[in-house]
């Protein structure tokens, strides 16, 4: 008999439909990114893979990636009027449909821009909304969000890692996994913690840090 960790495994999510891979999946890997660059992008670009670049249009893919990525849930009501959104509030938009086969049928490379600033993300859509970023600025990486997770955007300065670091210690908080990437010397930089569990406030805490502009928490 086969096992579910949930409910949700067998039903799928709660969402704007048709398909729980290519809508609330794609939903979600769009507002994960949008969380890791920290604010709504100028220009994304989309580069959709396998399923996704054959049936973006007719199964909703498009205007779910762009919802997420302005922030919208799955269940949205104005999911569907995305993409004009976007437009009416300046976001360039564009689908790059790719020939060459990806890790995954549901797989889609997003680059968002704000400034002088860049993020690249592979995401993918794993079924039933459930979603995984599998690189971040080329570095490979295995985020599901099926644990509790934090997500900071800093200023690449010394002593944030290890003052970060001092506050789960402090208040027992056990480190899963940590992935640091940075645009380059100085810059933003980016910190993917998965922990044993979520404690109320931490966020507060690590917002307090020097240097951290935002926090985000998934799970």
């Amino acid at each position: 008999m086969a096992q579910y960790k949930s409910v949700f495994d067998i039903i799928g999510p709660v969402m704007i439909g048709p398909s729980s891979s290519h809508t609330a999946g794609a939903a979600r890997i769009g507002k994960v990114v949008r969380q890791i660059f920290g604010e709504q992008p100028e220009t994304v670009d989309l580069y959709l893979y396998e399923s996704f670049a054959k049936t973006y249009r007719g199964h909703g893919t498009d205007i779910a990636l762009v919802g997420g990525l302005l922030d919208m849930e799955p269940d949205d009501e104005r999911l569907s009027d995305s993409l004009k959104i976007a437009h009416e509030a300046g976001v360039e938009v564009a689908f790059i449909p790719k020939a060459e086969k990806a890790d995954h049928p549901n797989s889609v490379k997003i680059v968002v821009k704000a400034g002088n600033r860049t993020l690249t993300c592979m995401g993918i859509s794993i079924g039933g909304g459930a979603i995984q970023i599998s690189e971040i600025n080329g570095f490979k990486i295995n985020l599901d969000m099926s644990t509790p997770t934090y997500i900071t955007v800093h200023q690449d300065k010394p002593g944030v890692i290890a003052k970060v670091t001092s506050i789960l210690s402090e208040h027992e908080i056990n480190i899963s996994t940590m992935t640091v990437t940075r645009e380059a010397k100085g810059d933003k930089a980016i910190m993917i913690i998965e922990v044993d569990e979520r404690i109320a406030g931490l966020e507060r805490l690590l917002k307090e840090v020097k240097y951290i502009d935002e926090v985000s928490f998934f799970g």
